[in-house]
């Protein structure tokens, strides 16, 4: 079996039909039918059911037909670092980024990237922190752009000081305030990540420095999506002084110490990085800060 017959069997498996998944690769309907009867004969099992519809895999070909994506990417990947290898100006970076940084630092660091080593292919990850620490210790991430600063094993730039700001709705009894204290929302309905999230976790912290408990009353793992249900009149936040105001929120700058983070770029400074993903992390640290 080689690698054609996988990707013809991940064709049939989208299209459900002869026709259309040999249209798809560029080969004649007669030569796919043969590809199938071959695999199936060496696999020894039927994999695909035939009827006046088309084709459709059943339960061993399911089972078949996710080996084979598993595969395919593998050995895509293994095509992708090679070429790094060879080409650090046209190999692959796998980034992960916070979902608080998608519209704001995220953008300009890849323009910047972009401008400077057009031929270099990103391939980005957005998730929250607890889910991109595990996934730069596997691989999956090479570079990760979380808040920090962070220790051994890891590698660490700060790129982006980010003053926090409490966010209340229009019209609320605070908003005409210049500055806000966090005991100025001891009693208020309270909206903030779930716990586990590093932001929460800088926020559990605020709060108990200050001695005041939140009424949490709604946990979303998004900051804009909690910038927006304050917005919606449901509750009050603090997030960075940067999303303040997407929503219609009034932004209040926060009085306390501590009330900021800073977001940066880690990797695993025990393992030697791709060429590609070492361009990467010089260039964006020395482009940095980026405020």
């Amino acid at each position: 079996m080689h690698l054609e017959d996988l990707r013809g069997l991940l064709a049939l498996g989208e299209h459900r039909h002869v026709t259309a998944a040999a249209a798809a690769l560029d080969v004649s309907q007669p030569t796919l039918s043969r590809l199938l009867a071959r695999v199936e004969t060496e696999l020894g099992a039927r994999l695909f059911e035939r009827d006046a519809r088309g084709v459709h895999p059943n339960p061993l070909g399911d089972v078949t037909l996710a080996a084979a994506a598993e595969l395919i990417e593998r050995y895509d990947r293994l095509r992708r670092d090679l070429a790094g290898l060879l080409d650090p100006d046209a190999g692959t970076v796998r980034l992960a980024f916070l979902d608080s940084m998608a519209t704001s630092l995220v953008p300009r660091i890849l323009r910047d990237v972009r401008e400077r080593f057009p031929r270099l292919r990103i391939e980005l990850r957005q998730e929250p922190g607890h889910e991109m620490m595990p996934h730069l210790d596997s691989g999956v991430a090479e570079l990760a752009l979380n808040w920090g600063p962070q220790h051994e094993p890891y590698g660490w730039v700060p790129l982006q000081t980010q003053a926090l700001a409490l966010i209340v709705a229009p019209g609320h009894r605070l908003a005409g305030r210049g500055r806000a204290r966090l005991a100025d929302v001891a009693g208020e309905d309270f909206v903030t990540v779930p716990p586990g999230y590093g932001f929460r976790r800088l926020i559990d912290d605020l709060f108990a420095a200050a001695g005041v408990t939140p009424r949490v009353t709604l946990e979303i793992g998004d900051l804009a999506t909690v910038e927006s249900l304050v917005g919606a009149g449901l509750g009050v936040a603090l997030v960075p002084e940067r999303i303040a105001g997407a929503s219609g929120t009034v932004g209040l700058p926060l009085a306390a110490p501590g009330g900021e983070r800073v977001v940066g770029l880690t990797w695993r400074a025990d393992r030697r990085l791709t060429p590609a993903a070492d361009r990467f992390r010089s260039f964006v640290a020395e482009a940095a800060p980026y405020d």
